[in-house]
């Protein structure tokens, strides 16, 4: 008889599974995060550009609406692994779409195709979780994969893909190639779980029934989401952290934009992230066979919370010289009086004014702070003086004039006030710190983000019917979808009320502590609800050896 203990080396089984992480990874990479977003934008119209966070919303709420029922009709007998096939070449083949369309509509809706058969065959991959281990060794395999993940598509291919644009200068043959390597990389290695790994729990039913009692069954996990104390607690208690992560991973690179650090080493920091994430998403899962797979998240929360506290005193370091700049523009705005002739004129130079003020804060970035006033100042000088114009509709052409003249006076100020050397040294001293600041969030970040993932995947699976696990893993791929709605909304709500994006890095804290105590005070139903399903898929596979045996 094959042994179960958790030291145990990986079996065939578990192995493929974990692989699977591997295969798929470079699609969050390469497609999802950065390369092909950026593609997609030297393509695109502003019309497109408007258009893709619309794309991206419909993709990831059709993937959320349709996770349940397909993970219903995956756990009858022999399904789960057909409908991973076809998601899988759902998913890679519509990517190398991408490759070989040039409008950006047809770019968008590939993508669109895209992410939902990447995020399809994320359900039944995290389900096939209880068909190829046991409790006892669930955290290991699951933290495993997240590793793999990692090391595979999050670093190899990635790595390989900047190369070559690097190499040629991101002409669109190497930002094609950074697409196709996408799909061969996931094909390729999606074939061991293809292979090697079988359906061990299921539901029989009558191929001729299975669209009812599909129904059926989802209806019955909805009430028991609900009836379940611990699992409830359990659900609601990830919502909130888990929209935290993923607010975390959304918003790094454009809060370090936002106090002025420079892109590529932001790429390097956040490739930092994920070198680190291999062996600590590993660590997890030891430490929680020993601790606990709650008592795990919980530090892992915790440690969120010191990740929060240093984005917050990263910000607080740089903000006083950027609110420095925007105030010298807000002043120097206040000073220019011009004695407008009509109610649209004025009404068109403080919509300039206000842009101007608001866009000089962005001005932080560049190392010369006189040349980008001076280009910021250009362009609204251009637009303003555009008859055509539809930001800044001036009257006529000696409204457009006087706009211009009053630029002018306007970067005059701003130029004196930028060549002052001891607030240039001043801030150039806190973008340093800022920027080691950030290497060091960066670090941190990778040291809970695959374990706090990983962890929460297979306690789930804990908490779950083995024979049907896909349609629960249905339900918590909805709320792995839905996550990072709330974090990046309160982060833009703080920083639009304070005018501080390190307060909105703070709010985060809310999400992370919401999700703390509900696991701190739900401790004893959640070790009830896992013992109760022990006990079930204990009692459920006794009941199926017997059938098999009779």
């Amino acid at each position: 008889m094959e042994r179960t203990d958790v030291g145990k080396r990986f079996t065939k089984a578990e192995k493929s599974w974990i692989f699977y992480d591997w295969a798929n990874s470079v699609y969050a990479t390469n497609i999802m995060a950065v390369i092909f977003p950026i593609y997609y934008a030297s393509k695109a119209t502003d019309l497109g550009d408007k258009w893709w966070g619309i794309g991206v919303s419909i993709a990831s709420l059709v993937g959320a609406l349709i996770a349940p029922t397909l993970g219903a009709v995956a756990d009858f007998k022999g399904y789960k692994r057909k409908l991973l096939l076809a998601f899988i070449l759902i998913g890679s083949l519509s990517t190398a779409v991408l490759a070989f369309v040039s409008t950006w509509q047809w770019m968008l809706l590939g993508y669109v195709i895209s992410h939902i058969g990447f995020s399809g065959s994320c359900v039944f991959y995290d389900s096939f979780l209880t068909d190829v281990t046991t409790n006892e060794r669930m955290d290991r395999v699951s933290g495993w994969g997240y590793a793999a993940g990692y090391i595979g598509g999050s670093t190899i291919p990635f790595v390989i893909s900047i190369a070559v644009m690097l190499l040629r200068n991101y002409d669109p043959i190497s930002m094609k190639f950074a697409i196709l390597i996408v799909t061969v990389w996931w094909l390729v290695f999606s074939i061991p779980i293809l292979k090697n790994v079988e359906q061990k729990h299921y539901v029989e039913t009558p191929p001729g029934e299975l669209a009812k009692h599909a129904m059926g069954n989802l209806l019955e996990t909805m009430k028991r989401c609900v009836s379940s104390k611990g699992l409830l607690i359990y659900l609601i208690a990830y919502f909130l952290y888990i929209d935290g992560v993923g607010a975390v991973i959304s918003l790094a690179t454009n809060y370090g934009a936002t106090l002025g650090l420079g892109t590529t080493g932001m790429i390097f920091a956040l490739l930092l992230t994920q070198i680190v994430a291999v062996p600590f998403s590993i660590l997890f899962s030891k430490f929680a066979g020993r601790f606990g797979a709650i008592r795990m998240i919980i530090v892992a929360i915790v440690m969120y919370f010191c990740i929060c506290g240093v984005g917050f005193f990263m910000g607080r370091i740089v903000e006083p010289y950027q609110l420095d700049y925007a105030a010298a523009a807000r002043q120097s705005v206040a000073e220019e009086t011009v004695d407008w002739q009509t109610n649209a004129d004025r009404k068109a130079w403080t919509e300039l004014t206000d842009d101007l003020i608001e866009n000089t804060k962005g001005e932080l970035a560049a190392e010369d702070r006189a040349a980008a006033f001076d280009e910021e100042i250009d362009d609204l000088a251009r637009q303003a003086a555009d008859p055509t114009g539809v930001n800044y509709r001036f009257s006529d052409e000696q409204a457009r004039l006087n706009a211009v003249a009053a630029l002018e006076n306007i970067r005059l100020d701003l130029d004196e006030y930028a060549a002052d050397g001891a607030k240039q040294a001043d801030y150039q001293s806190a973008q340093k710190t800022a920027t080691i600041l950030f290497w060091v969030l960066a670090g941190l970040v990778g040291t809970v983000q695959g374990g706090i993932q990983a962890l929460s995947r297979s306690y789930f699976g804990k908490l779950v019917p083995q024979s049907r696990s896909a349609e629960y893993f249905g339900f918590y791929d909805v709320f792995g979808k839905f996550a990072t709605v709330i974090g990046p909304l309160l982060y833009s709500m703080f920083y639009m009320l304070t005018d501080r994006a390190s307060v909105g890095i703070l709010s985060l804290l809310i999400l992370f502590g919401g999700g703390g105590v509900l696991l701190i005070a739900g401790r004893k139903e959640l070790a009830k609800a896992e013992r109760e399903m022990r006990e079930a898929n204990a009692r459920m596979e006794k009941e199926t050896a017997a059938g098999s045996a009779g």
